[in-house]
């Protein structure tokens, strides 16, 4: 699986499929973060305030359409025991991707919003 400062942006007719869904600031990411889906899976690690980061491995089914549901299964430390599953419309996942984006253009640490989280542990 490429690093995320290696993916090269998804084709402009997949881009313009998903486009309607973000704004301008957001779509400036959309090629990278639509490659990024389509490797159906991430590693990275889960940044705990004062604490030590989790592991965790991210899996997802992948669909062309942006309103095709995508299921996400993500382990964390490597325990059948820390596993969640979440389904959600394919362009809300591909947003939440795009955040994984900004926030490693900022940290170079790979990890999701806490909105994401909130949605998985099913906090909202």
């Amino acid at each position: 699986m490429p690093q995320i400062n290696q993916l090269k942006p998804a084709e402009k007719g997949e881009i313009a499929v998903y486009a309607p869904y973000y704004t301008d600031k957001r779509r400036k990411y959309l090629g990278l973060a639509i490659s990024l889906y389509k490797q159906k899976n991430l590693e990275g690690a889960r940044n705990i305030e004062g604490g030590e980061n989790i592991p965790f491995v991210i899996t997802w089914t992948v669909s062309i359409l942006p309103a095709d549901i995508t299921r996400c299964r993500m382990q964390f430390d490597g325990n059948q025991e820390l596993s969640y599953e979440i389904m959600m419309a394919t362009y809300e996942f591909i947003d939440f991707l795009i955040d994984v984006l900004l926030n490693y253009n900022k940290t170079r640490t790979i990890d999701f919003s806490k909105t994401f989280y909130g949605k998985l542990l099913r906090y909202e």
